[in-house]
């Protein structure tokens, strides 16, 4: 399998380690700097010998090498750019996708096991919504080790976790400038499921067509991912106020799509 890379900075790199490490596949990065996507390339490639690692890495400015590979969209504003690359690129809806749900929910479970003291492996998470100020952890649908997380928790407790989760980005990128690691991770995990065939349930950024009662916007939703793409698109029953704050990253981002098309 290869896996094409556009964009060879911290982020673009850190996607192509991640998914060397799970051995996914041989990765290609690329970038319209001279020189940094074979740099990258040679410090990813000595890593990977020391590891007894195989996947081969390699760097390239031609875009045209990155021919028959299918999207994942990384870049910021991520939900709005998602829909301008399904739309621009004409492809199935299937096969064009966003990863920010994945790296909030990163975020969100590192949160719960903090404030509960559980192992992170035990947390089962989930958010949706806006990439953005109107993201959406969904308490109700979380659990540790298949108990309701709200059996750990306290009301008061349960509105920090969704702050601190909506909140945390703007920190990290406060401190150090920019947000890496969790990213590549993010990316490399939705890559797993699309060439493993794990048929994974993600929060993804995928194109809405009457699902949640909203149409031509792409958002982050659960999806069941593998080797079609988004393989199917699964409705939770949101309560009121859940309900009000995906309203208001639809609004959000469809009015950020408009302005991408003025």
């Amino acid at each position: 399998m290869k896996i094409s890379i556009i964009g060879s900075g911290r982020v673009g790199s850190s996607v192509g380690l991640n998914c060397c490490l799970r051995k996914l596949g041989d990765v290609l990065l690329l970038d319209i700097v001279k020189g940094l996507p074979q740099g990258e390339s040679l410090d990813i490639s000595h890593q990977l010998a020391e590891q007894g690692n195989d996947c081969h890495v390699r760097g390239s400015n031609e875009y045209a090498d990155m021919k028959n590979s299918d999207f994942i969209v990384v870049t910021n504003p991520l939900d709005p750019l998602t829909h301008l690359a399904l739309k621009t690129l004409r492809s199935d809806k299937q096969k064009v996708m966003g990863m920010g749900g994945m790296l909030d929910l990163s975020r969100f479970k590192e949160h719960i096991s903090t404030l509960t003291g559980m192992s992170r492996r035990s947390i089962q998470a989930l958010v949706i919504g806006e990439h953005g100020e109107n993201m959406l952890p969904l308490i109700r649908f979380s659990t540790i080790s298949g108990i309701p997380l709200t059996a750990f928790i306290n009301n008061d407790e349960a509105h920090y976790l969704v702050s601190k989760t909506q909140s945390i980005a703007a920190e990290v990128i406060n401190l150090k400038g920019a947000t890496v690691y969790a990213p590549g991770n993010a990316v490399s995990a939705m890559i797993e499921a699309i060439s493993e065939n794990t048929r994974a349930i993600m929060p993804v950024s995928a194109l809405l067509e009457g699902e949640y009662g909203y149409s031509d916007v792409c958002i982050g939703i659960p999806c069941i991912l593998g080797s079609n793409g988004i393989e199917k698109v699964v409705e939770l029953e949101l309560n009121q106020e859940e309900g009000e704050v995906f309203k208001s990253g639809v609004d959000n981002i469809k009015s950020a799509i408009n302005n991408l098309q003025l």
